[in-house]
């Protein structure tokens, strides 16, 4: 399937979120991959991975890039080499990236009850505005989760801990956008945040 959804989030930042259809042959024919990218691709186990991976390129096509474009740094963070910041997600059918002049964070998550098992890992400040008996809950769970997910990918920094270091300001599901910080060496940093949802799937993604 071409572009499933394209996101204007402001004039220097755009959202493509990509649902996963073709084959993996499919994918594969028309992309012109780098060595290294293309012995990365023939090396996962699941072609679900594998198909992931592919339909990111897809994406960085649907900006105007190419796989030679990209490149990861020694903490597996995505850059381009035009200088424009990126962050790429995929999660079963769905891929993600977002790229723009400033650092961002994405990250789309199936939503399945099993958040719920392991949301004392991740949620800390978040249960004080939390319902566990309410009919979202594994909705704002898989938000929170999201959020947090694309914080670590925006910042990077090895040791930070989402329970710990960052945090989601209240919100509704209708909303589709919220506030968080990260509280991290002394330091806090403020992010705007947004969501959405589709075919049971979350995208979120953060912008300073």
């Amino acid at each position: 399937m071409p572009l499933y959804k394209s996101i204007s989030v402001n004039s220097q930042t755009t959202v493509k979120i990509w649902k996963i259809e073709e084959s993996y042959s499919d994918l594969l024919q028309p992309l012109d991959l780098k060595p290294q990218s293309l012995e990365r691709v023939l090396g996962m186990k699941s072609e679900l991975h594998q198909r992931g991976f592919l339909s990111v390129r897809h994406l960085l096509r649907e900006f105007g890039y190419t796989d030679q474009d990209l490149f990861y740094d020694e903490n597996g963070k995505p850059h381009l080499k035009d200088g424009k910041h990126i962050s790429i997600t995929h999660s079963f059918t769905f891929s993600g990236v977002i790229v723009s002049d400033k650092e961002v964070g994405i990250d789309i998550e199936m939503q399945r009850d099993k958040i719920a098992i392991i949301a004392h890992k991740f949620v800390d400040y978040e249960f004080n505005y939390l319902d566990k008996s309410a009919e979202d809950y594994i909705n704002k769970l898989t938000v929170i989760w999201g959020i947090k997910e694309s914080l670590y990918k925006l910042f990077a920094t090895p040791g930070m801990l989402f329970k710990e270091h960052f945090l989601v300001i209240p919100f509704t599901v209708e909303e589709g956008s919220t506030v968080a910080w990260i509280d991290y060496q002394g330091k806090k940093y403020r992010y705007n945040t947004a969501f959405l949802e589709f075919e049971g799937f979350t995208c979120a993604y953060v912008v300073p």
